[in-house]
Parts: C-alpha cells; sequence; structure tokens
C-alpha cells in the first residue's frame, strides 16, 4: 500500500508500507531505501 509519511517539520516521503512500529510511526520503502516517520492523515474530499 502506498502511504506518505512525515519525516521532519517540511520533509515528507511517498513509498510502499513496509512496517508499523508500535509508538504509531510506519516504515515505507522507496528503492532500496527506508524511511521511517508519522503518517500523514488522509483527506477524502466530499
Amino acid at each position: 500500500m502506498l502511504r506518505t509519511i512525515s519525516v521532519g517539520s517540511c520533509v515528507s516521503v511517498q513509498g510502499l508500507m513496509v512496517a508499523q512500529l508500535a509508538d504509531g510511526r510506519i516504515a515505507v520503502k522507496v528503492d532500496d531505501k527506508t524511511f521511517v516517520g508519522r503518517p500523514v492523515p488522509v483527506v477524502r474530499a466530499s
């Protein structure tokens, strides 16, 4: 599943979700790198 995470105050990364950590962060994989951060909330259009 494609997910977007915030890595810092101004940096976000989008990639394939590979893990969900106990503290609420998730890990996403982009090419051969794995990034860990807070998930960006999903906003659905009405």
